[in-house]
Protein backbone atom coordinates (compact mmCIF):
# COMPACT_ATOMS: atom_id res chain seq x y z
CA UNK A 1 0.00 0.00 0.00
CA UNK A 2 1.64 3.67 -1.12
CA UNK A 3 -0.51 6.13 0.03
CA UNK A 4 -0.69 9.96 -1.41
CA UNK A 5 -2.57 12.42 1.04
CA UNK A 6 -3.44 15.72 0.18
CA UNK A 7 -3.56 18.62 2.88
CA UNK A 8 -1.35 16.62 4.63
CA UNK A 9 -0.48 19.18 6.81
CA UNK A 10 -4.02 20.42 7.77
CA UNK A 11 -6.52 19.11 10.34
CA UNK A 12 -7.31 15.43 9.05
CA UNK A 13 -4.16 15.47 6.64
CA UNK A 14 -2.03 15.51 10.06
CA UNK A 15 -4.01 13.06 11.83
CA UNK A 16 -4.14 10.15 9.10
CA UNK A 17 -0.47 10.84 8.11
CA UNK A 18 0.79 10.26 11.59
CA UNK A 19 -1.89 6.97 11.97
CA UNK A 20 -0.06 5.63 8.16
CA UNK A 21 3.32 6.12 9.56
CA UNK A 22 2.32 4.67 12.76
CA UNK A 23 0.99 1.28 11.28
CA UNK A 24 3.55 1.11 8.86
CA UNK A 25 2.12 2.33 5.57
CA UNK A 26 4.72 3.84 2.94
CA UNK A 27 3.13 7.40 2.99
CA UNK A 28 3.71 11.16 1.32
CA UNK A 29 2.04 14.55 1.69
CA UNK A 30 1.17 17.26 -0.33
CA UNK A 31 -0.07 20.81 1.21
CA UNK A 32 0.61 24.31 -0.30
CA UNK A 33 1.36 25.61 3.41
CA UNK A 34 -1.70 28.81 2.63
CA UNK A 35 -2.37 31.67 4.72
CA UNK A 36 -6.17 30.81 5.31
CA UNK A 37 -4.99 30.28 8.76
CA UNK A 38 -1.94 30.93 10.75
CA UNK A 39 0.62 28.52 8.79
CA UNK A 40 2.78 28.00 11.58
CA UNK A 41 0.60 25.23 13.28
CA UNK A 42 0.83 23.73 9.91
CA UNK A 43 4.26 23.43 10.04
CA UNK A 44 4.42 22.33 13.68
CA UNK A 45 2.27 19.50 12.58
CA UNK A 46 4.99 19.09 9.96
CA UNK A 47 7.72 18.71 12.64
CA UNK A 48 5.68 16.04 14.61
CA UNK A 49 5.42 14.13 11.43
CA UNK A 50 8.78 14.16 10.38
CA UNK A 51 10.04 13.47 14.29
CA UNK A 52 7.65 10.36 14.06
CA UNK A 53 8.53 9.08 10.63
CA UNK A 54 12.25 9.40 11.90
CA UNK A 55 11.83 7.39 15.33
CA UNK A 56 10.41 4.90 12.54
CA UNK A 57 12.94 4.78 10.63
CA UNK A 58 10.85 5.88 7.71
CA UNK A 59 11.21 8.56 5.29
CA UNK A 60 8.37 10.38 4.78
CA UNK A 61 7.99 14.23 3.05
CA UNK A 62 5.01 16.49 2.68
CA UNK A 63 5.89 18.17 -0.93
CA UNK A 64 4.74 21.96 -1.26
CA UNK A 65 2.74 22.21 -4.17
CA UNK A 66 -0.41 23.60 -5.27
CA UNK A 67 -3.23 21.86 -6.48
CA UNK A 68 -3.83 23.98 -9.24
CA UNK A 69 -0.14 23.17 -10.74
CA UNK A 70 -1.07 20.38 -12.56
CA UNK A 71 2.50 19.34 -13.92
CA UNK A 72 4.03 19.29 -10.45
CA UNK A 73 0.88 17.22 -9.74
CA UNK A 74 2.00 14.95 -12.92
CA UNK A 75 5.27 14.44 -11.37
CA UNK A 76 4.85 14.36 -7.71
CA UNK A 77 1.92 11.19 -9.00
CA UNK A 78 4.39 9.53 -11.66
CA UNK A 79 7.57 9.49 -9.09
CA UNK A 80 5.46 8.07 -6.24
CA UNK A 81 3.24 5.86 -8.08
CA UNK A 82 0.64 6.15 -5.19
CA UNK A 83 -2.21 3.40 -5.71
CA UNK A 84 -4.14 4.80 -2.93
CA UNK A 85 -5.07 8.59 -3.09
CA UNK A 86 -6.69 10.18 -0.04
CA UNK A 87 -7.82 13.67 -0.78
CA UNK A 88 -8.13 16.47 2.17
CA UNK A 89 -6.87 19.62 0.57
CA UNK A 90 -9.26 22.08 -0.09
CA UNK A 91 -9.92 25.75 0.94
CA UNK A 92 -11.88 25.18 3.97
CA UNK A 93 -14.62 26.98 5.74
CA UNK A 94 -17.98 28.02 4.76
CA UNK A 95 -18.43 31.67 5.70
CA UNK A 96 -15.12 32.26 4.03
CA UNK A 97 -16.11 31.27 1.02
CA UNK A 98 -18.80 33.90 0.72
CA UNK A 99 -16.15 36.59 1.62
CA UNK A 100 -13.66 34.93 -1.04
CA UNK A 101 -15.17 32.75 -3.58
CA UNK A 102 -12.57 33.13 -6.24
CA UNK A 103 -9.94 30.64 -4.11
CA UNK A 104 -12.87 28.02 -3.69
CA UNK A 105 -12.95 27.42 -7.56
CA UNK A 106 -9.10 26.94 -8.10
CA UNK A 107 -8.59 24.60 -5.08
CA UNK A 108 -11.96 22.76 -4.68
CA UNK A 109 -12.85 22.43 -8.17
CA UNK A 110 -10.07 23.01 -10.41
CA UNK A 111 -7.58 21.59 -8.28
CA UNK A 112 -9.54 18.59 -7.68
CA UNK A 113 -9.75 17.89 -11.75
CA UNK A 114 -5.90 18.05 -11.22
CA UNK A 115 -5.96 15.28 -8.84
CA UNK A 116 -8.62 13.26 -11.06
CA UNK A 117 -6.57 13.26 -13.93
CA UNK A 118 -3.33 12.50 -12.24
CA UNK A 119 -5.14 9.19 -10.85
CA UNK A 120 -6.50 8.21 -13.93
CA UNK A 121 -3.16 8.56 -15.64
CA UNK A 122 -1.36 6.34 -13.28
CA UNK A 123 -4.63 3.92 -13.03
CA UNK A 124 -5.27 4.71 -9.14
CA UNK A 125 -6.61 1.82 -7.25
CA UNK A 126 -8.87 3.68 -4.66
CA UNK A 127 -9.71 7.42 -4.88
CA UNK A 128 -11.08 8.68 -1.22
CA UNK A 129 -11.82 12.19 -1.28
CA UNK A 130 -13.19 14.43 1.65
CA UNK A 131 -16.82 16.31 0.94
CA UNK A 132 -18.75 17.65 3.25
CA UNK A 133 -22.10 17.35 5.40
CA UNK A 134 -22.45 21.34 3.99
CA UNK A 135 -23.65 19.60 0.83
CA UNK A 136 -26.88 18.99 2.74
CA UNK A 137 -27.89 22.52 2.73
CA UNK A 138 -31.77 23.47 3.04
CA UNK A 139 -32.46 19.61 3.44
CA UNK A 140 -34.04 19.85 7.18
CA UNK A 141 -35.17 16.00 7.00
CA UNK A 142 -32.83 14.89 9.67
CA UNK A 143 -30.92 12.72 9.95
CA UNK A 144 -29.29 13.19 6.87
CA UNK A 145 -28.73 10.11 4.59
CA UNK A 146 -26.34 9.61 1.80
CA UNK A 147 -29.50 8.66 -0.54
CA UNK A 148 -31.06 11.79 0.09
CA UNK A 149 -31.22 14.68 -2.52
CA UNK A 150 -28.02 17.36 -2.01
CA UNK A 151 -29.44 19.42 -4.55
CA UNK A 152 -29.78 22.76 -1.95
CA UNK A 153 -26.36 24.18 -1.28
CA UNK A 154 -26.26 27.34 1.00
CA UNK A 155 -22.75 28.29 0.10
CA UNK A 156 -20.20 28.22 -2.65
CA UNK A 157 -18.51 25.99 -0.28
CA UNK A 158 -21.34 23.36 -0.28
CA UNK A 159 -21.40 23.66 -3.93
CA UNK A 160 -17.70 23.13 -4.59
CA UNK A 161 -18.24 19.83 -2.26
CA UNK A 162 -21.31 18.29 -3.97
CA UNK A 163 -19.04 19.35 -7.32
CA UNK A 164 -16.23 16.95 -6.48
CA UNK A 165 -19.34 14.20 -5.54
CA UNK A 166 -19.92 14.38 -9.57
CA UNK A 167 -17.32 14.36 -10.74
CA UNK A 168 -16.12 12.07 -9.26
CA UNK A 169 -18.46 9.45 -10.42
CA UNK A 170 -17.78 11.06 -13.93
CA UNK A 171 -14.22 9.71 -13.57
CA UNK A 172 -15.42 6.27 -11.73
CA UNK A 173 -17.90 5.57 -14.69
CA UNK A 174 -15.86 6.97 -17.64
CA UNK A 175 -12.31 5.35 -16.36
CA UNK A 176 -13.13 3.01 -13.83
CA UNK A 177 -11.45 4.69 -10.74
CA UNK A 178 -12.79 3.57 -7.59
CA UNK A 179 -13.89 6.24 -5.44
CA UNK A 180 -15.28 7.48 -2.22
CA UNK A 181 -16.49 10.32 -1.01
CA UNK A 182 -16.34 10.69 2.84
CA UNK A 183 -19.04 13.41 4.05
CA UNK A 184 -17.59 14.44 7.31
CA UNK A 185 -19.70 15.90 10.05
CA UNK A 186 -17.91 19.57 12.39
CA UNK A 187 -14.45 17.14 12.91
CA UNK A 188 -12.72 18.38 15.91
CA UNK A 189 -9.76 17.88 18.52
CA UNK A 190 -6.35 18.08 18.85
CA UNK A 191 -4.39 20.18 16.72
CA UNK A 192 -7.92 21.11 15.41
CA UNK A 193 -8.35 24.43 13.22
CA UNK A 194 -8.18 27.76 14.56
CA UNK A 195 -10.89 29.10 12.65
CA UNK A 196 -13.51 26.13 14.03
CA UNK A 197 -15.84 26.85 17.21
CA UNK A 198 -14.07 24.83 19.56
CA UNK A 199 -9.92 26.81 18.65
CA UNK A 200 -12.03 29.91 18.74
CA UNK A 201 -14.07 29.16 22.06
CA UNK A 202 -11.41 27.75 23.71
CA UNK A 203 -8.55 30.88 22.80
CA UNK A 204 -11.36 33.42 23.44
CA UNK A 205 -12.28 31.91 27.17
CA UNK A 206 -8.30 31.53 28.42
CA UNK A 207 -7.46 35.12 27.32
CA UNK A 208 -11.09 36.56 28.75
CA UNK A 209 -12.71 37.87 25.17
CA UNK A 210 -16.10 37.37 23.60
CA UNK A 211 -17.37 34.40 22.01
CA UNK A 212 -19.51 34.86 18.92
CA UNK A 213 -22.55 32.96 19.34
CA UNK A 214 -24.57 32.51 16.60
CA UNK A 215 -28.25 32.23 15.92
CA UNK A 216 -28.69 32.88 19.60
CA UNK A 217 -27.21 29.66 20.78
CA UNK A 218 -30.44 27.76 18.88
CA UNK A 219 -27.94 25.85 16.96
CA UNK A 220 -26.74 21.88 16.74
CA UNK A 221 -24.45 19.63 15.33
CA UNK A 222 -23.22 16.91 14.75
CA UNK A 223 -19.91 17.21 16.32
CA UNK A 224 -16.91 14.60 15.15
CA UNK A 225 -14.15 13.36 17.31
CA UNK A 226 -10.63 13.20 14.92
CA UNK A 227 -9.43 9.80 16.13
CA UNK A 228 -13.41 7.98 14.99
CA UNK A 229 -12.62 10.14 11.56
CA UNK A 230 -8.96 8.49 10.84
CA UNK A 231 -10.33 4.97 12.20
CA UNK A 232 -13.13 5.39 9.34
CA UNK A 233 -11.06 6.52 6.63
CA UNK A 234 -8.06 3.79 7.41
CA UNK A 235 -10.59 0.93 7.41
CA UNK A 236 -11.89 2.52 3.82
CA UNK A 237 -8.40 2.47 2.60
CA UNK A 238 -8.08 -1.37 1.79
CA UNK A 239 -12.11 -1.15 0.83
CA UNK A 240 -12.37 0.64 -2.50
CA UNK A 241 -15.65 0.26 -4.04
CA UNK A 242 -16.87 -2.88 -7.37
CA UNK A 243 -18.77 -1.89 -10.32
CA UNK A 244 -22.36 -2.63 -9.30
CA UNK A 245 -24.22 -4.61 -12.24
CA UNK A 246 -27.51 -4.59 -9.99
CA UNK A 247 -27.71 -1.17 -9.56
CA UNK A 248 -31.50 0.45 -10.34
CA UNK A 249 -30.82 3.18 -12.80
CA UNK A 250 -35.02 3.17 -12.44
CA UNK A 251 -34.74 4.00 -9.35
CA UNK A 252 -31.33 5.34 -8.58
CA UNK A 253 -30.01 5.87 -5.04
CA UNK A 254 -27.59 9.00 -4.44
CA UNK A 255 -24.89 7.05 -2.31
CA UNK A 256 -24.22 4.34 -5.16
CA UNK A 257 -23.86 3.96 -8.79
CA UNK A 258 -23.22 1.04 -11.42
CA UNK A 259 -19.64 2.33 -11.44
CA UNK A 260 -16.78 1.79 -8.74
CA UNK A 261 -18.19 4.47 -6.25
CA UNK A 262 -19.86 4.76 -2.86
CA UNK A 263 -20.42 8.25 -0.51
CA UNK A 264 -20.49 7.86 3.13
CA UNK A 265 -21.59 10.20 5.93
CA UNK A 266 -18.40 10.21 8.64
CA UNK A 267 -20.61 11.59 12.09
CA UNK A 268 -21.10 10.87 15.56
CA UNK A 269 -25.41 10.29 15.20
CA UNK A 270 -25.53 12.21 18.07
CA UNK A 271 -26.41 16.25 17.41
CA UNK A 272 -24.95 18.18 20.17
CA UNK A 273 -26.79 21.94 21.19
CA UNK A 274 -24.07 24.84 20.95
CA UNK A 275 -24.64 25.67 24.68
CA UNK A 276 -23.78 22.01 25.78
CA UNK A 277 -21.04 22.19 23.36
CA UNK A 278 -19.94 25.58 25.46
CA UNK A 279 -20.78 24.46 28.77
CA UNK A 280 -18.59 21.26 27.34
CA UNK A 281 -15.73 24.00 27.14
CA UNK A 282 -16.30 25.99 30.30
CA UNK A 283 -16.05 22.76 32.44
CA UNK A 284 -12.34 21.81 31.03
CA UNK A 285 -11.06 25.50 31.37
CA UNK A 286 -12.96 25.72 34.95
CA UNK A 287 -14.19 29.46 33.73
CA UNK A 288 -17.24 30.77 32.05
CA UNK A 289 -17.44 32.18 28.39
CA UNK A 290 -18.22 36.14 28.03
CA UNK A 291 -20.73 35.66 25.34
CA UNK A 292 -22.14 37.82 22.91
CA UNK A 293 -25.16 36.54 20.74
CA UNK A 294 -25.65 37.35 17.29
CA UNK A 295 -28.12 36.33 14.13
CA UNK A 296 -27.56 33.62 12.04
CA UNK A 297 -25.07 34.05 9.20
CA UNK A 298 -25.25 33.82 5.75
CA UNK A 299 -24.46 30.04 4.39
CA UNK A 300 -24.93 28.61 7.95
CA UNK A 301 -27.53 25.48 8.70
CA UNK A 302 -29.34 25.28 12.30
CA UNK A 303 -28.70 22.10 12.61
CA UNK A 304 -26.87 18.53 11.36
CA UNK A 305 -27.58 15.28 12.08
CA UNK A 306 -25.55 12.15 10.56
CA UNK A 307 -26.96 9.13 9.57
CA UNK A 308 -24.08 6.71 9.59
CA UNK A 309 -25.37 3.61 9.34
CA UNK A 310 -24.37 2.92 5.89
CA UNK A 311 -20.51 3.18 6.93
CA UNK A 312 -21.14 0.81 9.91
CA UNK A 313 -22.97 -1.60 7.76
CA UNK A 314 -19.75 -0.95 5.72
CA UNK A 315 -17.02 -1.57 7.83
CA UNK A 316 -18.39 -2.30 11.20
CA UNK A 317 -17.56 0.91 12.75
CA UNK A 318 -19.26 4.46 13.08
CA UNK A 319 -18.05 7.45 14.77
CA UNK A 320 -18.75 7.03 19.31
CA UNK A 321 -16.55 9.36 21.25
CA UNK A 322 -18.29 11.91 23.62
CA UNK A 323 -18.35 15.48 23.17
CA UNK A 324 -17.00 15.20 27.34
CA UNK A 325 -14.20 13.19 26.38
CA UNK A 326 -13.40 14.62 22.61
CA UNK A 327 -13.52 18.81 24.29
CA UNK A 328 -11.01 17.61 26.97
CA UNK A 329 -8.52 16.01 24.80
CA UNK A 330 -9.01 19.12 22.65
CA UNK A 331 -7.78 21.39 25.93
CA UNK A 332 -5.29 19.50 27.35
CA UNK A 333 -3.36 20.04 23.72
CA UNK A 334 -4.28 23.91 23.54
CA UNK A 335 -2.75 24.09 26.83
CA UNK A 336 0.37 22.43 26.37
CA UNK A 337 0.99 23.63 22.84
CA UNK A 338 0.46 27.15 23.95
CA UNK A 339 2.16 26.71 27.27
CA UNK A 340 -1.30 27.64 29.38
CA UNK A 341 -0.97 26.46 32.77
Amino acid sequence: MRVLVTGAAGFIGFHLCKTLIERGIICIGLDNYNTYYDPSLKKARTKELEILANKKNTKFKIHNIELENIKEIENLFNEFKPNIVVNLAAQAGVRHSIENPKSYIKSNLEGFGNILEACRNIKVKHLIYASSSSVYGGNTNMPFSEAKGVDHPVSLYAASKRANELMAHSYSHLYGIPSTGLRFFTVYGPWGRPDMALFLFTDAIINNQKIKVFNNGEMKRDFTYIDDVIESIFKLLSKAPEENNSFDKKNPKADSSWAPFRIFNIGNSKPTGLMKYIDAIEKCLKKKAIKEFLPMQPGDVKETHCDASNLQNYINFSPSTSIEIGVRNFVSWYKDYYGVQ
